[in-house]
């Protein structure tokens, strides 16, 4: 099963940057399109696969990904994500290319405590440092806060720091560290548990999101 970063384990929702009430039990079932200013998340789809399988050595070291997947594997993996309401997997698609940038994930829906895990993937450094990851980030984690989700978890390896200051910038807080929990070329390598809170407090200059 592919897994790029590590991704752990209301009430309330996201809208407009207020916290709102949420009667209605969490489901990820309706997967909907997010354009955002740069980039546009959509439901991730089996043709798909073989962009997976060009994502850079940098990316799958940065994500400590040790395994290498087939592309059969693949197809097979996305093909059956839409069948899940307790994930959503988007496509992360620059605007300006339509060329296919990655992917981003909201995972392990824990309906009773209202938290779910992210991860996010790019590329290659061609799609590092403009913009983009923030964008997905944002764009993610506002539609889990808005479909009911209350704390979103993920973590990040020490060797990503830039990364984490992606992370940061968009609201996750530092919470603990996993010592050692990698193992890469030799070597052992941290691992930071973030989280972020729908009532946390967020940047002002969140992407308009047009939903389709």
């Amino acid at each position: 099963m592919p897994h790029w970063p590590r991704s752990v384990k209301g009430s309330a929702g996201w809208q407009g940057g207020r916290v709102t009430d949420v009667s209605e039990p969490i489901s990820f079932a309706a997967k909907p399109t997010l354009t955002g200013r740069l980039i546009t998340l959509r439901p991730a789809r089996r043709e798909d696969a073989a962009e997976l399988m060009s994502v850079d050595p940098e990316t799958n070291r940065l994500t400590g990904t040790h395994r290498r997947f087939t592309l059969d594997e693949l197809v097979q993996w996305y093909a059956t994500r839409g069948d899940h309401d307790d994930r959503i997997d988007w496509a992360i698609v620059e605007n300006a290319t339509e060329h296919w940038a990655g992917e981003v994930v909201l995972n392990e829906l824990d309906r009773d405590n209202r938290s779910c895990g992210f991860r996010i993937l790019l590329q290659g450094p061609r799609f590092f440092g403009r913009g983009l990851g923030s964008e997905a980030t944002r764009l993610a984690t506002d539609h889990a806060f808005a479909a009911g989700v209350h704390r979103v978890e993920l973590e990040v390896y020490d060797f990503n720091p830039r990364a984490r200051g992606v992370y940061e910038k968009a609201g996750f807080r530092h919470e603990g560290t996993r010592r050692d929990a990698l193992r890469w070329d030799g070597a052992w390598v941290d691992a930071h548990l973030m989280s972020l809170l729908a009532t946390d407090e967020r940047p002002d200059d969140r992407p308009k999101v047009r939903l389709e």
